[in-house]
């Protein structure tokens, strides 16, 4: 390039030129040659020329400090887009990661769900092995599977609100599907210690069971540590929540009370010889029969029952389990059961249903129910046992012959007892000449339950995780 015209000389070498033009604040431009020296430019700069020969010197020409700055702001801002698009790009992958992790812990966890159904399964059916030979014999690979948030879902988290009820296997919620159904979930409760066995008899006993007097099992839940069973709701809940209320009691009327001995009795006849599995409830009582928006009565809870060979009649248990004022003395206090012993329970029931009355209740002299039934039968007034509401004079016979049904099945000795076809049949034809019935088991007297036995002995027994103890009478 061809030096503007006007350049002033200074003393400065070669490399001290551009600080000394740097230092003038006037200075425009500089330029060196090794003939003339430093030359330095003021102001502007006039007659520049481009030139193409060799010698010509290199003319630098100050910039304002501005156009530094600018170029600074673009290089930090190209640094703070590439510092965000790596930044962005490690998240992105982090992402896609974690995505394909969640799916493949899904896809495994699918089938680990499905092994520990199927375990649960395996070992509920090796409980019903005894009558694989039975005709229409059920699979339980079958019964529907619910997750478990779609249960926590429908009762809202199993919340207080949704409760109806709490029993020896844990509580019972109220619940409703997507779909509008409603449902009552049993939840196991982790603080049960015979829960898990429960639990598995009653799948095993109720799904291969159809009746209109039975409550209907409509799934399960099987996850992790999480175990719930699933059953049609009844809205008007257990039998004991209208029975022994002085309110409800009043909707129960004779015609009521006489239909719901009458569903129990064939419910019960069901368990006992008409399904595919012969079965021994030993847990029969006012809470475990649920009634549906008609009144009508279904027996409910069987993680107390017992499945039976079909040429088997008894058993034994050294674990007694049931509930006191329920229990024949054989059971309580043998652990021997049998038909029978249903037919004990359902005797009391039928005392509790005319009378509205618990067997626990202490009626006049310290009696409990069934010594107070057995009274006023050996007195000629059995129908005085009828609760006031239902007794009327139109219904006295077939009230006394409803007592004289319950005495007989509560008789101490078990095959004095008659079985559930026999009932019935007393219950729905006009029998009059019935068996004169036996003193019940139990007794009060001096405030002690006694049965009239030949030995007397004290024995514990375990009664819903509550010892107790059963005093055999003379």
């Amino acid at each position: 390039m061809k030096v503007p015209a006007n350049a002033e000389q200074s003393l400065a070498n070669e490399e001290d030129c551009p600080k000394v033009c740097l230092y003038n604040c006037s200075c425009t431009a500089y330029a060196y040659d090794q003939g003339i020296g430093c030359m330095l430019w003021s102001g502007n700069l006039v007659d520049m020329q481009s030139s193409l020969r060799s010698g010509i010197v290199d003319l630098y020409i100050r910039v304002a400090n501005s156009h530094s700055e600018l170029n600074r702001e673009k290089t930090h801002s190209k640094r703070a887009i590439m510092i965000t698009a790596s930044v962005l790009g490690v998240v992105f992958v982090a992402m896609v990661c974690v995505l394909l992790a969640c799916r493949k812990f899904k896809k495994r966890s699918a089938p680990e769900k499905d092994r520990s159904a199927e375990i649960m399964f395996k070992r509920m059916e090796a409980l019903t092995s005894v009558n694989e030979s039975a005709p229409n014999q059920g699979n339980l690979k079958d019964l529907p599977l619910f997750e478990f948030k779609v249960l926590a879902a429908s009762t809202d988290n199993f919340s207080l609100i949704n409760k109806l009820g709490q029993g020896g296997f844990g509580p019972v919620y109220k619940g409703r599907l997507l779909e509008g159904k409603e449902i009552a979930v049993k939840r196991l409760s982790r603080a049960s210690g015979q829960g898990l066995e429960e639990l598995m008899n009653e799948v095993v006993v109720i799904s291969k069971l159809q009746h209109r007097n039975l409550v209907k099992l409509l799934g399960c839940c099987i996850e992790g540590e999480e175990r719930l069973l699933v059953y049609e709701y009844m809205p008007k809940k257990s039998l004991d929540a209208y029975l022994f209320d002085p309110l409800k009691q009043k909707i129960l009327d004779w015609r009521t009370r006489f239909n719901i001995m009458e569903g129990i009795c064939r419910g019960l006849l069901y368990l006992h010889r008409d399904s595919r599995l012969k079965i021994i409830h030993r847990d029969l009582k006012a809470s475990n029969i649920l009634l549906d928006n008609n009144l009508n009565p279904k027996i409910s809870d069987f993680g107390l029952a017992r499945v039976f060979q079909v040429n088997e009649d008894e058993a034994n248990t050294i674990r007694v389990v049931g509930t006191y004022g329920y229990m024949s003395p054989e059971y309580a206090m043998e652990g021997l059961f049998s038909e029978k012993s249903d037919v004990f329970s359902l005797g009391v029931l039928f005392l509790e249903i005319i009378s509205g009355r618990k067997n626990s209740h202490k009626e006049e002299n310290n009696l409990n129910l069934l010594a107070y039934a057995w009274k006023l039968w050996n007195e000629g007034e059995a129908a005085s046992l009828a609760d006031p509401i239902v007794l009327d004079e139109s219904f006295v016979k077939e009230i006394t012959k409803c007592v004289h049904i319950g005495l007989l099945c509560v008789q101490e000795i078990a095959n004095d007892r008659p079985s559930v076809s026999t009932v019935i049949g007393m219950l729905t034809t006009e029998i009059t000449n019935l068996p004169e019935p036996k003193q019940p088991a139990f007794i009060a007297r001096g405030g002690v339950y006694e049965a009239e036995c030949s030995d007397q002995s004290s024995q514990k027994v375990s009664i819903n995780d509550v010892s107790l103890t059963t005093v055999t009478g003379r």
